[in-house]
């Protein structure tokens, strides 16, 4: 190689790497991460989908946990095309029980409640399930935020105790990845959280640089191609045959995230985003919804319902729950026993087929309720 053709190859690998650095740092400001989430195959080429992306063996479950909420929704059936002029749209909100932790898509909560073919106001009823895996009543929030543009007619927020506690509201990594969106409706709200708090994610210029955010991009791809196996099988979890059911024989234990009894301070759960939520959404009808919990009566279950739960703590919280429900004027329904022991599978919180349709009943009913109360 003569000197006229090292200088001409310096000068080649000079610019690569000034393009490099000029690529990965315009990424910063211009952060097209939440505009190429937009971009999906879901609705267009694949159908959408009939819960939020998650999971934890994506190769089995062709689905995967992600923090692009624009991604996420952009995946899901809410996301296809205008909303029908003859649809009723419920959105349902909640945890993993809503999500259908071990259940098939046809077995969910709203899966139930669109086959029970519901009209109300001369339309047809569809509900969408916008339930997420993690216990946190602002993780809710922070999804209704970004589901409000599609129009609801009716929001159901089923909840639980375990997802009021102040002190686990931001443990959720949806929330701590999304630091920005979090902040914003912890100022707009007056939340009882910390915007500081240290959980809370915030990137540097060299993790905002297309290198940095490099996870992100993938996970958007992997989204899209896990979409050919996911619309030919249907698959979108990794259901266990072998499970380990709840704990029938508990602890002696009397405290609640470090509470002790007797008294269930009001201060330390998160009833402010629920009212949040209920500011949020203006004059769109909300129901709230006390989940059903498996109810132990093996050793110790006069001190304890269940794993997550303390009897002091869990009565004095449904007292709470309906003396809030009653003083703001809420619709709510506290289903907490309406389904028996022997209908939940892994968990305290999560129910068999029979016992998601029982459920969806009951929320079916103060549906119809909304026209004839």
């Amino acid at each position: 190689m003569d000197l006229e053709q090292k200088v001409s190859l310096k000068y080649v690998v000079i610019k690569g790497i000034l393009l490099f650095f000029m690529i990965n740092f315009l990424f910063v400001p211009l952060d097209p991460i939440p505009a190429l989430g937009r971009l999906s195959a879901y609705n267009l080429i694949f159908p959408g989908r009939v819960r939020l992306p998650f999971g934890e063996n994506p190769s089995l479950a062709y689905n995967l946990s992600m923090n692009n909420l624009e991604a996420m929704l952009a995946s899901h059936e809410l996301c296809d095309g205008n909303k029908p002029l003859d649809e009723y749209r419920v959105l349902l909100l909640g945890d993993s029980s809503v999500w259908g932790y071990l259940l098939e898509p046809q077995n969910t909560l709203s899966a139930y409640l669109n086959k029970a073919n519901l009209r109300l106001d001369g339309k047809t009823v569809r509900a969408y399930n916008l339930g997420y895996p993690t216990l946190s009543l602002t993780k809710d929030l922070l999804i209704l935020h970004a589901a409000i543009q599609y129009k609801p007619d009716l929001v159901i927020w089923m909840i639980t105790l375990e997802s009021l506690p102040v002190t686990i509201q931001l443990d959720s990594p949806i929330l701590q990845n999304n630091a920005e969106l979090v902040r914003n409706l912890i100022t707009k709200f007056n939340l009882n959280l910390d915007p500081s708090d240290p959980r809370l994610f915030d990137r540097n210029i060299l993790q905002s640089t297309l290198f940095g955010r490099r996870r992100d991009l993938a996970d958007i791809l992997r989204l899209q191609l896990y979409g050919v196996m996911w619309a030919s099988t249907g698959i979108d979890q990794n259901y266990q045959a072998d499970y380990n059911p709840p704990q029938q024989n508990l602890d002696p234990d009397e405290t609640f995230h470090g509470l002790q009894p007797p008294i269930l301070n009001m201060q330390n759960l998160s009833i402010d985003v629920l009212q949040a939520g209920k500011q949020l959404i203006g004059d769109t009808p909300i129901i709230f919804v006390n989940e059903p919990i498996f109810i132990s009566h093996g050793e110790n279950s006069n001190i304890r319902y269940n794993f997550f739960y303390p009897r002091w703590a869990y009565d004095q919280y449904r007292q709470i729950f309906n003396e809030t429900c009653q003083n703001n004027g809420w619709i709510c329904l506290d289903e907490w026993n309406s389904v028996s022991s022997d209908q939940f599978t892994n968990s305290a919180i999560h129910m068999t087929p029979n016992g998601s349709q029982i459920l969806s009943t009951e929320l079916a009913n103060a549906i119809l309720a909304q026209v004839n109360p």
